[in-house]
């Protein structure tokens, strides 16, 4: 079992693998349903997985990794900013734009996208929410990270524009925290309190 689950493509592929066994064996989505829902329920699925990777990275980062880096030895600290951030973010930053992708795909295969992007009545909760997460994705990949390639020497900068880059991409990841918190209420309640 320590084989299987110690290799990371293993375990995924266990998880895909279990995945399909839901899908053909239990919930019978493959076998004579309607194309639009099985496409709908994927793409929900899918919203969701990479929402979760990238939420909970903006999490590790602001409750782990920001918190935890002045405690940490300066010999210590490359470990971190060359190998562990870098992984992080790209990882980061991807799900951002897959979990955008993959709710724009819901909202029109839903039949709401227009409506919750023009706020409109029925669909303000859901816009509302769609809305903070372009903003949080427009921040992740316009801000935070052009600036933590600047902080990580991942591109060229001297000392001070080092440390400028990584106090606004701190803030700028603070306020995508700050910004989750009204984004998953509206993203989960609306279905469960009704159109508003």
């Amino acid at each position: 079992m320590a084989k299987l689950l110690g290799n990371l493509s293993y375990a995924v592929l266990l998880g895909a693998v279990l995945l399909l066994v839901v899908l053909f064996g239990f919930h019978g989505a493959l076998v004579g349903g309607e194309g639009s829902h099985f496409a709908n329920g994927i793409f929900r699925f899918l919203h969701v997985l990479c929402g979760i990777m990238w939420i909970g990275l903006l999490y590790y980062f602001n409750f782990v990794q920001i918190p935890t880096m002045p405690k940490v030895p300066a010999e210590l600290k490359p470990g971190v900013s060359k190998y562990i951030a870098p992984e992080a973010l790209f990882w980061f930053r991807w799900a951002a734009a897959f979990t955008v992708l993959t709710g724009l795909i819901v909202a029109m295969l839903s039949g709401y996208l227009i409506e919750a992007l023009t706020l409109q009545p029925g669909s303000r909760v859901i816009g509302l929410g769609m809305w903070l997460a372009l903003i949080m994705a427009f921040n992740v990949w316009f801000v935070i990270w052009p600036n933590q390639k600047k902080a990580l020497g991942i591109v060229e900068a001297d000392a001070d524009t080092k440390a400028k880059a990584a106090t606004t991409a701190m803030i700028f990841s603070r306020t995508n925290t700050v910004l989750s918190l009204p984004m998953l209420y509206c993203m989960v309640s609306q279905g469960a309190l009704g159109a508003v």
